[in-house]
């Protein structure tokens, strides 16, 4: 079964754009960067509804892994991500 998680994809996105910036850990200095993270986040959130925007027209496998995927709903949303970050060795 697939986690349901509670925060919105657009806030982890941001969350994240901001982390890679930040930590030592992407590109960043800081080798605890949580605080600094939680504090600028929201400055983030125009290039995470970007990210999400692109994702709006699925390649053909992550089609065919949603459909492979069954019918519950946060199954197949996680089989065509997975899809699509298996994709990453052909951009």
């Amino acid at each position: 079964m697939t986690d349901i998680s509670v925060t919105s994809p657009v806030e982890r996105i941001a969350r994240v754009i901001a982390a890679e910036a930040l930590s030592i850990n992407g590109e960043g200095q800081d080798a605890s960067a949580g605080g600094a993270v939680d504090a600028v986040w929201e400055q983030e959130l125009p290039r995470a509804m970007s990210v999400l925007r692109t994702l709006r027209e699925p390649t053909p496998e992550m089609v065919e892994a949603g459909r492979a995927a069954g019918s519950d709903p946060a199954e197949i949303w996680n089989a065509m991500v997975r899809a699509a970050i298996g994709q990453e060795d052909t951009v």
